[in-house]
């Protein structure tokens, strides 16, 4: 999944990583994190600890994730997944962090 922080504002710093949900689908946990849905501006989860406001999604196949530029780091255990089934790119499977342009670049 693509998570993104929005704790300090509509930009911040990214994530590609692996979330386990809840038995309703609702809650989604990473690396011992709870987030629960909320409906906010460029927002759709908050922490449940720290009330940090996250947007987590699916991850696009053309890498598109980010609205505004910003650093995207792949977490370890799926960095091969995602360049080689996600992005069906295998030759960047040792791609470790890039910066994709962003929807609405600044």
């Amino acid at each position: 999944m693509y998570i993104e922080s929005k704790a300090e504002g509509i930009v911040g710093p990214a994530r590609i990583g692996r979330v386990i949900f809840s038995k309703t689908g609702k809650s989604v946990y990473y690396r011992g994190r709870m987030f629960h849905p909320v409906q906010d501006f460029k927002a759709n989860y908050v922490d449940s600890e720290t009330r940090e406001r996250y947007w987590i999604s699916g991850c696009k196949k053309d890498g598109t994730d980010a609205l505004y530029s910003t650093t995207v780091e792949i977490d370890d255990d799926v960095r091969v997944e995602y360049w080689t089934t996600i992005r069906n790119t295998p030759e960047l499977k040792e791609v470790k962090s890039f910066r994709p342009s962003g929807k609405y670049s600044r």
